[in-house]
């Protein structure tokens, strides 16, 4: 597959089979992911990888109680409450595994080099035909230092990418874009 080809094919995916990512694929994955620029080539990222339907279902009511918890009817989530009290509901779409990239405190900008890195990953990932989709709504909860202490992750270290990957159940259908806005082009005369 062409670079311009993923760009254009890969979607959010959430639906999976129960078909388990093997260890060598997740490695290439994360090989991908680690040629990402960053600033200064600091190289902020480390990983977490989880590969245990049962922990993720988990981690999903977890998560789904804290965001619960954590509520108002001022918060942007709010509208969708009724998801989160859905015990069928799960945050991670039954993916057979989860990779979180956490940024290390190195520069002011270690998140956003997560963000790339996470861009690669997924790019590779719709090359070799599984399906991803980043779980934000996981970040907060990653975040909470019992969290953070339960998985053996320093306290400084910010979850910033949460991303599910597996075997789509079925082909991602095309999503419409809108056509890029350009706020200000200026040229010289």
């Amino acid at each position: 597959m062409e670079l311009m080809d993923a760009l254009y094919k890969r979607r959010s995916v959430r639906a999976y089979t129960f078909q388990k990512v093997d260890k060598a694929t997740i490695e290439t994955l994360l090989a991908a992911a680690v040629q990402a620029p960053s600033a200064m080539n600091t190289q902020p990222w480390v990983f977490g990888i989880v590969q245990d339907r049962d922990l993720l279902q988990q981690w999903s009511d977890r998560a789904k109680k804290f965001e619960l918890d954590r509520m108002t009817p001022e918060s942007p989530l709010y509208e969708h409450r009724s998801a989160f009290e859905d015990p069928n509901y799960n945050i991670f779409y039954d993916a057979s595994t989860l990779i979180i990239l956490y940024a290390r405190p190195v520069t002011a900008w270690a998140a956003e080099d997560c963000c790339l890195a996470g861009q690669n990953l997924m790019l590779a990932a719709c090359h070799l035909g599984l399906g991803t989709c980043v779980i934000g709504l996981a970040r907060a909860w990653l975040n909470q230092p019992e969290v953070k202490r339960e998985l053996g992750v320093p306290e400084e270290y910010e979850a910033v990418f949460p991303v599910i990957l597996g075997y789509p159940r079925e082909p991602a259908k095309p999503v419409p874009r809108n056509a890029p806005e350009v706020l200000f082009w200026r040229q010289s005369a």
